[in-house]
């Protein structure tokens, strides 16, 4: 078995360190965690890194100092700088001064773990359940794709699996062994976006220290990943669209060309036709990207896959505990319509597994974000052979106990937390804003909040 890949994360927030912690040793990672800079510099100097994650504001030693140490004596190692507030300014700052990439405060699990996947893809399996026929016909699609080297256009709805698609097409195609580059367009402000594409040369703009190669020049010989394409500003479609016809790239601020050699794959979770036809996406870059479509359907539309998927996701935070679903569990699992696709069937398995403490995941550890009748009498129906109009009482028995135990299980997450909604929230795998939203629902519904949890909520 291949050794974890091993990530180190300089936080002085000791909340958030072990929230952050758990949620990557959760997915399989060897994590290793600093208090502040100097600290980390004396963890990497003992026993190395293959990634950074840091935080920006730290004391003696912030991130930026920290990041300047790192690629003056490891600069093999990516860093990911976390910024407060979503500060631009300070995330500009650090990709100029060499971060891989930055996270924006406050951020969700998903996107911690889809960041730490583009830059350790080792640390996901690379394996796709095509257990429904669905799946399983739109895997063969993807190994016919992968042996072409044309512009491939993965659309689907958020966390259908675009990004394991993509990395499928790479890992199957003539370019596996060089490097598979993403860039989440979403995510990258749009007077970033441009510089990391393209690169830039010094002094192209303020703070522009030092040259850096673009995603693009990154890439060469590979495959780019433009996540989330049509979240791209017009402007920027202009430029995208003149290197891809003519596959070359100008640096910013230089006058060099760079002949290109790179597979290009765009995701997106819209209908970019219908985008088109809005005016808000470029119908010539359109067509240059559609090349060869590929249609990931819902989960809810490939239900043969969702046991699987769970099994397997069981299995992988398991490590050993015992990994299995009762019968009323799969059956709830089977009727809920997954409006969050495949990640919020991990999220949910993972806190599932946290609840079930080493037994067999029944109905009452899943926590569903919004779960209708339906799941909870499908789950009976299952357990107890009755019919769900006739356990109606049972039904509403139920729910009021899921309600009580999700309240214990918030109540906690915040005790552990010291009380930071932001750490509770990625120790639940949920967003702050819906802790907050279960928060009200709790007020309103006349529970009792303990104090130190009320004055920090």
């Amino acid at each position: 078995m291949a050794e974890a890949a091993r990530i180190l994360i300089a936080e002085d927030d000791a909340a958030l360190r072990v929230a952050l912690s758990e949620i990557l040793e959760a997915e399989g990672y060897s994590v290793v965690a600093a208090g502040d800079g100097a600290e980390a510099l004396l963890i990497l100097e003992a026993d190395g890194a293959d990634l950074v994650i840091s935080d920006v504001q730290m004391r003696p030693v912030d991130g930026l100092r920290l990041l300047e140490r790192i690629r003056a004596d490891h600069a093999e190692i990516p860093v990911v700088l976390m910024t407060a507030y979503g500060s631009i300014a300070q995330a500009v700052e650090a990709m100029q001064r060499g971060a891989v990439d930055y996270l924006a405060k406050p951020f969700e699990a998903p996107e911690l773990l889809e960041m730490v996947s583009r830059y350790l893809p080792e640390g996901r399996s690379g394996e796709i359940i095509a257990a429904d026929p669905k799946t399983a016909d739109l895997l063969g699609l993807a190994a016919r794709l992968a042996a072409s080297d044309l512009t491939v256009m993965i659309s689907g709805e958020s966390g259908t699996g675009k990004e394991v698609f993509a990395r499928y097409l790479h890992e199957h195609s003539e370019r596996a062994d060089a490097p598979f580059v993403a860039i989440n367009c979403a995510a990258i402000p749009e007077n970033m976006l441009e510089a990391m594409l393209f690169g830039y040369e010094r002094g192209a703009f303020t703070g522009a220290t030092a040259s850096h190669a673009g995603k693009f020049e990154q890439a060469q010989g590979g495959t780019l990943l433009l996540d989330e394409i049509s979240e791209m500003g017009q402007p920027l479609q202009a430029k995208l669209l003149r290197v891809l016809q003519e596959r070359e790239v100008e640096r910013l601020g230089g006058r060099r060309l760079v002949d290109l050699d790179v597979r290009v794959i765009a995701t997106t979770n819209r209908d970019l036709r219908q985008e088109v036809d809005a005016g808000r996406f470029r119908e010539d870059l359109f067509y240059r990207l559609n090349v060869l479509p590929l249609m990931l359907p819902a989960l809810r539309e490939r239900p043969g896959d969702i046991l699987p998927l769970a099994t397997k996701s069981l299995r992988r935070q398991g490590e050993g505990a015992i990994a299995e679903l009762t019968p009323a569990a799969a059956a709830a699992l089977e009727a809920y319509h997954w409006p969050g696709n495949v990640r919020e069937l991990e999220n949910l398995v993972a806190r599932a597994q946290v609840l079930a403490a080493g037994r067999p995941v029944d109905v009452e550890h899943l926590l569903f974000e919004c779960a209708p009748a339906r799941v909870v009498s499908v789950a009976l129906e299952e357990e107890t052979g009755t019919d769900a109009a006739i356990a109606e009482p049972a039904a509403v028995s139920l729910e009021e106990d899921l309600k009580a135990r999700e309240r214990e299980i918030i109540f906690e997450a915040l005790r552990s937390g010291g009380g930071s909604r932001e750490a509770a929230a990625s120790r639940l795998g949920i967003s702050p804003r819906t802790l907050r939203h279960k928060l009200a629902r709790l007020r309103e519904e006349g529970a009792e909040i303990p104090g130190e949890i009320a004055r920090s909520a």
